[in-house]
């Protein structure tokens, strides 16, 4: 049956392209996570009435978090390729397609820690102010843990976005499930291939918003 929908999916090269694709959104979600977590906190620390307020600062890390927002992923993978050269020693494969996935992705999710750390009741850190609580300590004890139901919905929504990514890396040559779709069905006219990757991608993101969700749900407290 499976022969006679899909004739030309080879299981071994669907199942590689698959783990590829996992690795490559794993590792990116990680790196996009603690970047993103800096960038957000950096945004919101230095704003205007912040408790590290500082307007040169928050200017640069403002620019750089809407510069690299507004270049197309596509652009922003041929731009990094002397980087990503340098860093990995090459420009193709899995490897290749993680400097551009993470500095693709972070300053988005940092715009979404912002937005959720601004979100945490302003009378909850005022409280810890007047208790003398140190800015680590406000940072651990009651910003992160009360913004973390957004913080986690804000990376599911990442990872979503990075699945996509993925999959445009691999059309030149990033390896994955876009590599696997483009070359070897696309490029062939096997769109056999190319239907067989689009619903294992699609699982990918049913997966990821699934178990996004519920994390989400378990930490919120409301």
């Amino acid at each position: 049956m499976w022969n006679e929908l899909f004739p030309n999916v080879k299981a071994d090269a669907l199942w590689e392209a698959t783990y590829e694709t996992f690795y490559m959104t794993i590792i990116s979600i990680a790196g996009t996570f603690i970047l993103g977590i800096l960038l957000g906190l950096l945004l919101y620390l230095t704003k205007k009435n912040g408790i590290w307020e500082n307007k040169w600062l928050h200017f640069i890390t403002a620019a750089f978090v809407n510069v690299f927002r507004a270049i197309p992923f596509i652009i922003l993978i041929f731009l990094l390729f002397p980087v990503t050269l340098i860093i990995v020693g090459t420009i193709r494969g899995p490897e290749a397609a993680l400097p551009a996935l993470i500095l693709g992705a972070a300053p988005f999710y940092g715009r979404l820690v912002e937005i959720a750390l601004t979100e945490v009741d302003k009378g909850v850190v005022e409280a810890a102010k007047a208790m003398g609580a140190k800015t680590r300590t406000i940072l651990f004890k009651v910003l992160l843990p009360e913004s973390m139901p957004a913080l986690v919905s804000g990376i599911t929504v990442t990872a979503i976005a990075l699945i996509g990514y993925t999959a445009m890396a691999g059309a030149i040559g990033a390896g994955g499930l876009g590599n696997y779709a483009y070359y070897f069905g696309f490029q062939r006219r096997d769109y056999d291939i190319v239907l067989v990757s689009t619903i294992v991608i699609v699982c990918i993101v049913f997966i990821f918003q699934f178990i996004g969700d519920m994390i989400a749900k378990k930490l919120d407290k409301r």
